[in-house]
């Protein structure tokens, strides 16, 4: 996996489209009442733009492979929405780099915690989040497919 890439894109630009729409693929296929994105916290575009977000694709090849975003609320709050990996481009620690990735996103931006919910169905992503260093946290937000909160407090951005 090291010709991977992970690039900054438009939350809009096809590759984002592409990776979200395999994102809710595999949610709707792995949630035991599927998945609805309509009932989902909103994702506005908006919120991962540059300068308060941001949303990362991996790439392998040229082809996109993964993807997360991260929004923040200028408090030093940053949330990490929208992970994923391809089924093909996992178990080589794709994963991991891509949350390393937004964390530095987060950083730049001033983030001195960042937060992340998923469900229960989804215990990689829970082994991943807490192999990294996140922690249970209190419920937050209001996404009804969200049954695990987990936050992590960021160490200062070395220059």
């Amino acid at each position: 996996m090291d010709t991977v890439v992970i690039e900054r894109v438009d939350p809009e630009s096809s590759d984002a489209a592409w990776c979200l729409a395999e994102f809710v693929a595999v949610l709707a296929e792995r949630f035991p009442n599927g998945f609805d994105p309509a009932r989902s916290a909103p994702a506005d575009p908006e919120l991962f733009r540059p300068p308060s977000g941001a949303f990362l694709v991996a790439y392998l090849h040229g082809s996109p492979v993964g993807c997360g975003a991260l929004k923040t609320d200028g408090s030093g709050l940053g949330e990490v929405k929208r992970m994923w990996v391809a089924e093909s481009a996992r178990g080589h620690g794709l994963g991991r780099r891509l949350l390393r990735a937004l964390e530095d996103e987060g950083r730049a931006r001033g983030v001195r915690e960042l937060r992340l919910e998923t469900n229960g169905t989804l215990t990689e992503a829970r082994a991943l989040y807490e192999s990294a260093g996140y922690e249970p946290i209190a419920r937050f937000g209001d996404d009804p497919y969200a049954e695990h909160w987990f936050g992590k407090r960021l160490p200062p951005r070395v220059e």
